[in-house]
């Protein structure tokens, strides 16, 4: 663990930040498959199935966003212990963090099973796609544990300096996931059930290898009994600094809730199904940005804590133009090319025409939200949870509710797919400034620091 952290304060920060981004990219990708195969074979199914997955969405994005509340909580702390080279706090903080995990996803499954016909017509189900959704979702909540695990304690691994072996773990999961999908939906005939059944199966795998590698004698971050007793004052901090992509994965809930609603009135369940195209499209592509970010935390997190604001300031701008290179790129893609890929996902004509239509204009503003990402993903990194929760807040929950529930009324199924183009745009603009705010603020600490080491040199001197 030492020589991970001296290479963090030393390696050239371009050659660090492709260390770490690069297995996280992978590891996102490879990551996203879990959904994606299963909405390419459902896909084959109907288009029917393929609403129920998105039905199922909201709830499963629940899930992700309590395994983000404890799991992105955690890594930055134990990040910012580590730079601090304060090692038992950092254990302490693993170990509440499994504690947590495991007992907010048996609480998640609990409330999902019982409430599920209600909380899926919420989320606007029909009674044509209600079989699909049920289906879906009751295995998914069999397995909500081992997704809080797997996805959760991913981060700490990553958070360690082990990015190559998250993305290992990742993979197998992935490769068990796609061999699975074909094989239970087509050959044992389990439709759409078989695919959750696939997703689980391979999370319980990606759990298990989590675990052993906190467990192996060869762990750098050792899991202790003792430290899996829940403290309130690490279950705060843990919490604190989580609740902003908790806050963010949400409002994403909530968006996806009204939005489905939208749809449904706007569109019918086609056009749900189309939404779940546009989602998947933007999964298939967004998440080696998400990699670059995910790579830069750690980082940035360490160097803040040694008080190395210079590498802090030329990471960020690293991370700002990989992502914003990565996010024009797919903008690109994008708008030339809508239909070939929605036809990925389905070969119904009236999906496919919803799907493209939408893509482009849900998506025009894709070029300007790295600012918005890369921000929010700072202020995480570096302990500032009010800020990033704030940023994060921003584009789902100031702009983008209001705007899902205003422009459709006034623009029909196109006014659902501008709102998310034009929050994008606000949100993106506050976001800059607040970038541009914090680099001043890293200039300030870089010369307070810089003038703070004469003093330091003499009074050691004498």
């Amino acid at each position: 663990m030492g020589n991970n952290n001296n290479t963090l304060i030393t390696m050239p920060v371009s050659r660090l930040l492709l260390k770490f981004s690069l297995p996280a990219i992978g590891g996102m990708i490879i990551n996203s498959l879990y959904n994606l195969v299963d909405r390419i074979f459902v896909g084959r199914i109907g288009g029917l199935a393929m609403t129920g997955i998105g039905l199922s969405l909201p709830f499963m994005m629940m899930l992700f966003a309590v395994s983000s509340l404890v799991g992105i909580g955690a890594s930055a702390l134990i990040s910012i212990k580590l730079g601090e080279n304060n090692k038992d706090e950092a254990k302490g903080l693993l170990g509440n963090a499994i504690t947590l995990l495991i007992g907010l996803m048996l609480l998640m499954t609990l409330l999902g099973l019982i409430f599920m016909t209600p909380i899926l017509e919420t989320f606007g189900a029909s009674e044509a796609t209600m079989p699909y959704a049920v289906d879906y979702m009751t295995v998914i909540l069999y397995g909500a544990v081992f997704q809080g695990i797997g996805t959760g304690l991913l981060n700490v691994v990553r958070a360690t300096g082990h990015p190559v072996k998250s993305m290992v773990i990742v993979l197998v999961g992935t490769l068990i996931n796609i061999i699975l999908d074909p094989i239970l939906i087509f050959t044992f005939d389990m439709g759409i059930a078989g695919a959750a059944w696939a997703t689980i199966i391979a999370q319980l795998v990606t759990s298990i290898m989590v675990i052993q590698h906190f467990i192996s004698e060869k762990s750098p971050m050792k899991i202790e009994m003792s430290k899996l007793k829940l403290h309130l004052v690490t279950i705060k901090s843990i919490l604190s600094i989580g609740f902003a992509p908790f806050i963010m994965q949400l409002s994403s809930v909530v968006v996806s809730i009204i939005s489905n609603n939208a749809l449904k009135t706007h569109g019918g369940d086609v056009a749900i199904g189309a939404m779940t195209i546009i989602n998947s499209v933007m999964v298939l592509f967004l998440m080696s940005a998400m990699g670059v970010t995910q790579g830069a935390a750690p980082i940035i997190g360490f160097n803040y804590g040694a008080k190395h604001f210079d590498r802090v300031k030329q990471i960020l701008k690293l991370e700002l133009l990989a992502v914003s290179s990565i996010f024009t790129i797919t903008f690109i893609v994008v708008q030339a090319f809508p239909v070939m890929l929605s036809s990925i996902f389905t070969n119904e004509p009236d999906l496919i025409s919803k799907a493209s239509s939408g893509m482009r204009l849900f998506l025009l503003m894709l070029p300007l939200l790295s600012a918005q990402i890369v921000g929010a993903n700072y202020f995480q990194a570096i302990g500032e949870a009010k800020k990033a929760s704030f940023l994060g807040l921003s584009r789902q929950v100031l702009f983008l509710i209001p705007l899902l529930l205003i422009l459709p009324n006034f623009l029909g199924l196109n006014g659902v797919w501008g709102a998310g183009a034009l929050s994008d745009l606000i949100s993106s603009l506050i976001a800059i400034m607040a970038l541009r705010s914090a680099f001043n603020h890293l200039n300030k600490l870089e010369n307070e620091h810089r003038s703070e080491e004469p003093r330091f040199l003499s009074i050691a001197a004498k």
